[in-house]
C-alpha cells in the first residue's frame, strides 16, 4: 500500500509522524528543505519563498522565509518526538528564473539569496545537510518518501534523479 501523499505549497510546512510522501512542487527560486528522523520516521517539510522575514511586519506564514521557516520546522520535528541528533537534511530549488539587471547584481536573484541564507541557518545550527540540488535556471519538484528515505528532485530538462538517501547518510552521485 502506497504511503499517503502530502503537498507542502508556497510558504507551507508539514509534519507528519506517519508514512508519507512528501511532494514539493513548482520550486522555482525557492527552497524545499526536509528533515527526516532517521529512527522514528518523523518527517518534515518547508517550502521556503524568501530568506528573511520583513523587520517591520508580522509572520503570518512562518514557512515563506528561510529564517522563521527553518527554526519553526526544527521546532514542530520536535515537538511531533523527533531526536535533533538523527534527523538527516537535504533540499533543492534557488534557481535564477528570471533575470534582471547584471549578472554581478545578486540583488535581484532570490534564489540565489534563499540559498545563501539556507546554507548560513543551516551552518548556524551545526547541521551538514546530506545533500542539495540548488541553483542554475530550471524549477524543480522534491518528493521525499519517509519510509525508504529518498529524496528525489525532477526537472523538465534533466528529468527525475534520486538526490540522496536520508535514512543511510548518503548523497547519490550526480
Amino acid at each position: 500500500m502506497a504511503s499517503p501523499q502530502i503537498l507542502v505549497g508556497m510558504a507551507d510546512l508539514q509534519v507528519t509522524d506517519k508514512p508519507a510522501l512528501f511532494n514539493c512542487l513548482g520550486l522555482g527560486s525557492c527552497i524545499g528543505l526536509v528533515g527526516l528522523d532517521r529512527s522514528s520516521g518523523i518527517a518534515g517539510m518547508v517550502h521556503i519563498m524568501l530568506p528573511e522575514a520583513f523587520k517591520d511586519k508580522p509572520v503570518d506564514k512562518p514557512g515563506k522565509f528561510a529564517d522563521t521557516g527553518i527554526a519553526e520546522l526544527f521546532a514542530k520535528l520536535e515537538a511531533a518526538g523527533a531526536n535533533k541528533s538523527r534527523i538527516a537534511y537535504a533540499y533543492a530549488g534557488g534557481a535564477q528564473v528570471f533575470k534582471f539587471g547584471s549578472s554581478a547584481d545578486t540583488r535581484m536573484d532570490v534564489g540565489l539569496r534563499n540559498i545563501r541564507a539556507v546554507e548560513e541557518i543551516l551552518a548556524g545550527f551545526g547541521i551538514k545537510p546530506v545533500a542539495f540540488d540548488v541553483g542554475g535556471s530550471s524549477g524543480r519538484t522534491v518528493t521525499v518518501d519517509t519510509v525508504s528515505g529518498i529524496v528525489k528532485v525532477r526537472t523538465v530538462v534533466s528529468g527525475e534523479k534520486v538526490l540522496c538517501n536520508l535514512k543511510e547518510l548518503r548523497a547519490v552521485a550526480a
